[in-house]
């Protein structure tokens, strides 16, 4: 893919993220050869946006998800601002790209995580974070899920269907918390839908945090004090239609509401 080829993607994607708007597939030969190529466009999408970067999404933390998103390893995408907002939250259904509620713990970070050689500790990271969240991310794609819908790298290349992180209270002391055994429930107009724990997505949400500090640093980027990172779906991925409301029910770590009007 040359250097041509990836500013019009950076620019195609970008475009379709600030119009609000997907398209059906894509040009073979506008198609990254591969994730490396793939996270290069999305960081030139970033510079064609001049938005801020106000946090990560990592996803496929699990066997499960890994293969319905056809990857080996976990992905992750950038957040902008202003598209992280407490929670209970609103969006209108018809502006949004294939929205996928995603329940997740959310990380706020206190202090810097910057690019260096040697890899980030858990220990390390963890002394990083400010505070932990329950919350729900809300996905999108600017491809249409259809019979041209791309292969993994372009859907890197996009933010990995990055959009909206919406955020519940912090929880109090949870270093002390059992966070990993938490089961935490996703309610549909008041119907259970889902059900899962962090155990299930790399055990424990410091677990994919550091593996993002340590995959960013590797291409030259940090993550930043204040941002906020979510960790991985506990629920798996589903389909809303206009007019749901959604509650994640993180149990004594409170909840997240989002309406989708």
């Amino acid at each position: 893919m040359d250097e041509v080829q990836r500013i019009e993607l950076a620019q195609l994607l970008a475009g379709l993220r600030r119009e609000g708007r997907q398209r059906s597939g894509l040009e073979p030969e506008l198609i990254p050869p591969d994730r490396e190529t793939a996270y290069d466009i999305a960081r030139r999408v970033e510079e064609e946006l001049g938005w801020t970067v106000a946090g990560w999404k990592i996803a496929a933390t699990n066997t499960e998800m890994q293969q319905a998103l056809r990857t080996d390893q976990p992905i992750y995408g950038r957040v902008y601002a202003p598209n992280i907002r407490p929670s209970p939250a609103t969006s209108k259904f018809e502006t949004l790209c294939s929205p996928i509620p995603e329940v997740e713990f959310q990380v706020r970070l206190g202090s810097d995580l910057p690019p260096r050689e040697t890899p980030y500790s858990l220990e390390e990271v963890s002394e990083a974070v400010a505070s932990l969240h329950p919350g729900i991310e809300l996905a999108e794609c600017r491809f249409i899920h259809d019979e041209n819908f791309p292969p993994l790298p372009a859907i890197l290349a996009d933010g990995s269907g990055s959009a909206t992180l919406i955020f519940g209270p912090a929880i109090e002391n949870w270093e002390e918390k059992d966070i990993a055994g938490q089961v935490v429930t996703l309610y549909c107009d008041g119907y259970e839908k889902r059900s899962g724990t962090a155990k299930a997505a790399m055990e424990h949400p410091i677990v994919p945090l550091t593996w993002l500090a340590n995959e960013l640093s590797r291409t030259g980027i940090g993550l930043t004090a204040s941002q906020m990172i979510s960790t991985g779906t506990l629920t798996g991925m589903l389909r809303p239609e206009h007019g749901q409301t959604y509650r994640a029910d993180f149990g004594p770590f409170g909840e997240v509401v989002v309406n989708l009007e």
